[in-house]
């Protein structure tokens, strides 16, 4: 079966290019800006924030279902989710199997429990939003409840307007580019397992 890689940064479009040498990766914005429609199979790859306090930044998300913004559920391919489970354990890793959510803006402060209490693990802003013949989605936490970083970010480009956001670089650059690598091992192996 035929896979691409799905990605909404550049940062986890190239590691996914990396840890996927020959495989299709798209880079389709934040919040799917770029392109949200696809003809082939996609695993959705990258970052996520966590919504629970016991989910730290590192902890793969491997969900079967991902609620969509306009409330209605997708359900993930249940053999290319099976086969990014067993990847994720290749790289000693245990995925977290909970539903995720995708939302239009990033996820703050009592909105993280609100949807931990729904029993959502995390939350991206891309896989609810795609279309395609079969969807997997392996995530990586990045910000958590403990550690969020400023809403300016969803807007990278305009983070030069807001001081504020700049304390979060440090973090985003060592983390973002650890766990988006992760993500796109994980990815890598299960394409070849599927």
């Amino acid at each position: 079966m035929k896979v691409a890689i799905v990605a909404a940064t550049g940062v986890e479009a190239s590691a996914a290019r990396w840890a996927a040498p020959g495989t299709l990766v798209y880079k389709v914005g934040i919040a799917c800006a770029r392109r949200n429609t696809f003809e082939t199979a996609i695993i959705s790859c990258g970052l996520a924030g966590g919504l629970r306090a016991n989910v730290p930044t590192g902890s793969v998300l491997v969900p079967r279902s991902v609620r969509r913004p306009d409330g209605s559920e997708l359900l993930c391919d249940p053999e290319m989710t099976q086969a990014l489970i067993r990847s994720a354990q290749d790289c000693r890793k245990r995925a977290i199997e909970a539903p995720m959510i995708t939302s239009c803006v990033l996820i703050h402060g009592s909105a993280r429990s609100r949807y931990a209490e729904l029993g959502y693990a995390g939350a991206d802003m891309e896989t609810g939003l795609l279309q395609a013949p079969r969807i997997a989605c392996v995530r990586v936490v990045l910000d958590t409840p403990v550690r969020e970083i400023d809403p300016a970010w969803q807007r990278p480009a305009s983070v030069l307007l807001y001081p504020r956001a700049w304390r979060d670089l440090p973090f985003l650059m060592r983390e973002g580019r650890r766990c988006a690598a992760l993500a796109a091992r994980i990815a890598a192996r299960a394409i070849a397992l599927v």
